[in-house]
């Protein structure tokens, strides 16, 4: 209604990490991935393509993420980076920097560490450049 063009996450998931799964390593997917098992590295989605990362309140990233929509109810330790939307839902905890777009946040979620909201970091890279402050 008033200019919003985010999107919500995409209910179809192409991939599952599974209870009782631990995967070592950094990990890249495209579309919808679905986690409830334990990731030690970074997950990353193509870039260039919507992609959903859901991780569940059994689920565990030790590492950065970087999708374009993410809904959490687990712990994530590391930077989050989600380019248009973040759901953080009642038994989520991230440790880390959060970069988002679109940020909805239910009553019990934790973060430790900064809100950063993309939009106002491109300001300040424009402010900086007008400025002629730029190194």
């Amino acid at each position: 209604m008033f200019g919003n063009k985010h999107s919500k996450p995409q209910n179809r998931i192409d991939s599952l990490i599974g209870a009782g799964t631990r995967v070592n390593g950094d990990l890249h997917f495209s579309g919808g991935l679905r986690v409830d098992g334990e990731i030690d590295g970074n997950v990353i989605a193509n870039p260039g393509k919507p992609s959903t990362l859901v991780l569940s309140e059994h689920a565990r990233v030790d590492g950065a993420i970087n999708v374009t929509h993410l809904v959490v109810n687990g712990v994530v330790t590391g930077p989050v980076y989600a380019a248009e939307y973040l759901e953080l839902q009642s038994k989520a905890k991230l440790i880390g920097d959060v970069h988002y777009k679109t940020l909805e946040i239910q009553l019990g979620a934790i973060i430790e560490g900064k809100l950063i909201h993309l939009t106002e970091v491109s300001e300040k890279v424009v402010a900086l450049k007008l400025s002629g402050t730029e190194s």
